[in-house]
């Protein structure tokens, strides 16, 4: 506080509002009580009750007071002197910092006016796909006002939390059946598909994925979100799947980390344009697989890619430009057909955490311009698989040593 650099009012206003969830609930009813929710069934019961009594005895004595002292903190000493503004480019020094952060999310030294400029660019390209999926879906009028269309018209919406779970249960199944030909390995670690906790939901975007142990007995959880149903779409369960469940997240991460070979920081560690970008491109997969010859499953996922494209022109105008919330909110809305709480949701994650959400876009160019580099030069020995394989099989790397990686590959294959 005393040197200047501040989190923003709203990001800390956010941190109150959920520290107030955590703290509204009994000790027995809160997240902290998870650990002894479930306990092995070969502890007898008289000690499970011992166990969940001094457990629920620390969180109220020691854990919540501690959250207690938090929130009054943030309430009545953080929160008077974070500054208004929401971008970087406002505070002390944070036009240095972004850079950083661009450098550190990407692992590339972008400017922002040049990311900026590729974002404008994919955002006019998808516009136009989405143009002719818009006439396979027999919308007559303008691309803004099938946006505003999709958002209202209940029959784009889930009605019931079920009707989600279902869907990405139909997905699940369609994937599993293509992915030998598309993958030399599968991960040993299972993967299950659950709704988000009550207490997160209105926090949270709408899906993310819980990586699973490196011994495969934990399984990854692929969440999604039934919080505010009227706002989210059944046209994006297919490409959500794909990018935070399998072949995205549950594939690179347990991949990588179930490989001994490869040394702990590749195994566990977390470059996000490396994993993002395959997540993101494990997206367009659907297209191989059929997945996307549904019309409205095939505009789901140019919405999500939009969401990524537009996320090079948001995070750039929050921190670089001085853009206003409202005005990257109003942006995100305009060129495309998410809800007004995701995009909020969208708007004030990159807010809190700037650079971040650059990874997805930038990552997901590198591979694919890596692959048509591949396809190009190998042509009929182009093998899809071994190509995935030399992307995954070495676990998390910078984008310039993929790159490096790849093209060694190209050589000895051609």
């Amino acid at each position: 506080m005393g040197s200047g650099v501040l989190e923003t009012r709203l990001t800390t206003t956010n941190m109150i509002a959920q520290l107030d969830e955590l703290l509204a609930r009994s000790p027995g009813d809160s997240v902290f009580a998870a650990p002894v929710a479930d306990l092995p069934v070969a502890i007898p019961p008289a000690r499970q009750a011992l166990i969940r009594a001094d457990w629920q005895e620390a969180v109220a004595q020691d854990v919540v007071p501690a959250y207690r002292r938090l929130r009054r903190f943030l309430a009545e000493e953080y929160l008077p002197a974070a500054r208004a503004e929401p971008g970087l480019a406002a505070m002390k020094g944070g036009s240095g910092l972004y850079r950083r952060l661009i450098l550190r999310h990407t692992t590339l030294p972008l400017e922002p006016e040049a990311i900026h400029a590729l974002g404008l660019s994919e955002v006019a390209r998808i516009h136009d796909e989405m143009e002719q999926v818009k006439a396979q879906l027999g919308f007559k009028g303008t691309l803004p006002a099938f946006f505003n269309h999709i958002r209202t018209d209940p029959r784009f919406h889930p009605k019931t939390a079920e009707e989600l779970s279902q869907g990405y249960a139909a997905v699940a199944k369609a994937v599993d059946a293509q992915l030998p030909r598309l993958f030399a390995r599968q991960p040993a670690g299972k993967m299950t598909i659950a709704a988000y906790p009550a207490s997160r939901g209105k926090f949270e975007a709408g899906g993310s994925y819980s990586l699973g142990s490196a011994d495969g007995q934990r399984p990854g959880v692929f969440y999604f979100n039934t919080y505010d149903l009227e706002s989210r779409f059944l046209s994006g369960v297919t490409t959500l799947y794909l990018h935070e469940g399998i072949p995205g997240h549950h594939f690179q991460s347990s991949l990588a980390q179930q490989d001994q070979s490869l040394p702990d920081f590749q195994r566990f560690g977390d470059n996000a344009a490396y994993v993002e970008g395959w997540a993101l491109y494990a997206e367009t997969l659907g297209y191989e697989m059929g997945l996307y010859k549904d019309p409205l499953q095939h505009w789901g996922t140019l919405d999500d890619e939009m969401l990524r494209a537009m996320r090079l022109v948001v995070d750039t105008g929050l921190h670089a430009k001085g853009w206003s919330r409202s005005q990257a909110v109003a942006y995100m809305l305009a060129n495309s057909g998410m809800g007004r709480s995701d995009a909020e949701a969208e708007v004030d994650r990159y807010i809190a955490n700037p650079g971040q959400a650059l990874s997805y876009k930038i990552g997901a160019l590198t591979i694919q311009r890596l692959r048509r580099e591949a396809e190009t030069k190998l042509g009929p020995r182009f093998d899809l698989k071994a190509f995935h394989e030399q992307v995954l099989g070495s676990g998390v790397l910078p984008l310039s040593v993929l790159e490096t990686k790849v093209r060694r590959w190209i050589a000895s294959s051609a």
